[in-house]
């Protein structure tokens, strides 16, 4: 360590001595209980343990010390060490209780401070006055001039942040050569199937270089962190009748929060989860900006729609497909302009007879302005590649992704290890049937979404159909999908209609057509995989009363069979299914000719 970090970590210890501390008194009630939970825990369980907290972040231990104040401190002084001289302008990024801002101002940095949690803001104004640089603010709903800051600082914060929100700002309130730290916690692989809220590591540096940002310095410090978790699971053991007490906390609280604290410990000694300290600088300004894409930018994403595909997308149209909150978009703008776009409709899935989230790609859009540059930091690449790693694999809101790309956009994701083939369309046509009936079934229409027979009919159809799909993916086709994808579109009407015995309620299936300009089409089955032949025959039927030429059918190749028992024509199709390739999920080998996907799937028309 040099002079100057030498020099600057004696004063912090000076400064740490000086700094006006809470001494515990146990005829005053804690002033942590208005801190949310479990922050006023922790809080509280190191002033009773302590007598004064001066940090809520995780301490770094050093050798056999189990002091956590001091460990707290080290942690601190860590990234001090790593800070330019003052005088320069630091962004604090979420203050805790205010100690870091306070020894960083008082060591002569110019520091501003935001914090999304008001009652942080009420205890720090308290202790260090209502006049300090800190307001209430969301890092999304912060805005300063260009390159006010020479260093952004996220102790403990990050966690919380979205990636592009981090970067983005960065880039914008920093100067060239500016500073962005973040000691936090961190993934470190993923394994698991389910959610996982903390950003992995090897990500963060990856998108950290897609906004231009060099890599400084990476520290993994899980294992001085580690102890944090015996220190708090030890302290609120000990003093668990007192949190309860003085915070009017529940035993089911605070049971909780043991078990989510051991959790993490074996998370972090199987290497899932671990401590880092992540330093960039500023290195160059992007030449495109990645960007979720908020509600106030849809207009310039229909814009970008009906240049590129040559007819509008209604705002019914986006919200039935972008609006729900399992949906996700992102941006690239180029001079603040709107230059592409890759989109992401959420679906439920049975993966294997198992429930899990997937993800539809669709509205995939480049510029024709930016189109020739399909190479590798090419639009489409890193707004491919950041959407497969942020939101598609383990740990991610989807463990899966589909979608149909075009020829020439499959190549280019396969050449760039972003997508791996698992699968491909097959289309089948048929000539029509008189319309003359089957006698021993009839079909009954569902033509609004408040039928409760139709919704028991669907409900029960679907149960048969996935029992017999319990070896593929196939996405759930029960009564609340159906409502929402073909009896509430904006724009299309489909035939829908159940086949039921005409003697009695016995069920076969349920048939969606839609026929317009372009021809008549199955666009969806819903039924036991045995009645496939009896429902095409009631859709070339339904052809034939409605004068159709002829009706068509895509299904995945790997369910053809069930299809050509039926006498119709197959026909290949060049429609290939991806699958992500790129972020760390379920291998594409095993998801190779496993979907079910129809026509409903790929067109939403």
């Amino acid at each position: 360590m040099n002079t100057t970090k030498n020099y600057k970590l004696v004063q912090t210890k000076q400064l740490r001595e000086e700094t006006n501390v809470i001494a515990f008194s146990r005829a005053s009630p804690s002033p942590y209980k208005d801190l949310d939970f479990p922050l006023n825990a922790y809080a509280h369980a190191i002033l009773l343990q302590e007598g004064k907290v001066d940090y809520l972040h995780y301490g770094l231990f050093q050798h056999d010390k189990t002091d956590l104040p001091a460990a707290q401190q080290f942690s601190t002084e860590l990234i001090i060490s790593r800070l330019p001289p003052p005088v320069c302008r630091i962004l604090e990024v979420g203050i805790g209780l205010g100690t870091t801002f306070s020894l960083l101002s008082r060591l002569g940095y110019d520091v501003q401070g935001i914090t999304p949690d008001a009652q942080q803001i009420v205890h720090i104004q308290k202790y260090l006055g209502d006049q300090i640089p800190v307001t209430c603010q969301h890092l999304e709903d912060f805005s300063a001039d260009a390159e006010s800051f020479d260093v952004m600082l996220f102790q403990e914060s990050a966690q919380y942040i979205e990636p592009l929100i981090i970067f983005n700002k960065a880039v914008d309130f920093l100067p060239m050569a500016g500073h962005l730290l973040i000691i936090d916690e961190f993934a470190l692989k993923r394994v698991e199937t389910s959610e996982e809220g903390l950003h992995l590591f090897d990500d963060m540096i990856k998108q950290a270089n897609r906004f231009g940002f060099e890599l400084v310095e990476q520290l993994d410090l899980s294992e001085m962190a580690l102890p944090t978790l015996d220190y708090l699971l030890c302290m609120t053991a000990i003093h668990r009748q007192r949190l309860i007490y003085d915070l009017h906390l529940s035993e089911a609280q605070l049971a909780q929060l043991d078990e989510s604290n051991r959790a993490y410990q074996k998370k972090y000694t199987s290497g899932q989860f671990g401590y880092g300290l992540l330093h960039f600088r500023k290195k160059t300004h992007p030449k495109w900006r990645l960007r979720l894409l908020e509600k106030n930018q849809v207009p310039e994403m229909r814009t970008l729609f009906e240049k590129t595909f040559n007819h509008a997308m209604s705002p019914a149209t986006w919200e039935w497909k972008y609006g729900p909150a399992t949906s996700r978009e992102i941006g690239i703008w180029r001079d603040h302009q709107l230059v592409a776009h890759y989109g992401g409709i959420g679906r439920d899935i049975l993966l294997f007879g198992q429930p899990q989230t997937a993800v539809q790609i669709g509205d995939v859009m480049v510029d024709a302005s930016e189109r020739g540059i399909l190479i590798r930091k090419g639009p489409f690449y890193l707004m491919a590649s950041t959407f497969l790693e942020r939101f598609i694999g383990f740990g991610k809101p989807y463990l899966i992704g589909f979608g149909f790309p075009n020829e020439r956009a499959m190549k280019v994701a396969e050449r760039l290890g972003l997508y791996a083939e698992v699968g491909r369309m097959t289309e089948f046509s048929w000539q029509p049937l008189p319309k003359l009936p089957k006698w021993r079934t009839r079909l009954r229409p569902i033509e609004n979404s408040d039928d409760d027979w139709a919704a028991n009919a669907v409900n029960e159809c679907w149960l048969q159909m996935a029992n017999d799909l319990q070896a593929a993916i196939v996405g759930i086709r029960d009564w609340r999908y159906l409502q929402h994808r073909y009896l509430n579109h904006p724009n299309q009407q489909y035939q829908v209609v159940v086949v039921k015995n005409r003697f009695g309620e016995q069920l076969h299936g349920v048939l969606v057509i839609r026929h317009d300009v372009d021809g008549f089409e199955i666009v969806d089955i819903i039924a036991p995989l045995a009645e496939i032949p009896l429902l095409v025959t009631h859709a070339r039927r339904l052809a034939g009363i409605a004068g159709g030429e002829r009706i068509t059918c895509r299904i995945t190749e790997n369910f053809a069979v069930h299809f050509a028992a039926t006498g119709g024509v197959q026909q290949s199709s060049n429609i290939r299914i991806p699958a992500n390739a790129w972020s760390d999920g379920p291998k594409p080998d095993t998801l190779r000719n496993c979907w079910w996907l129809m026509s409903g799937d790929m067109d939403f028309r």
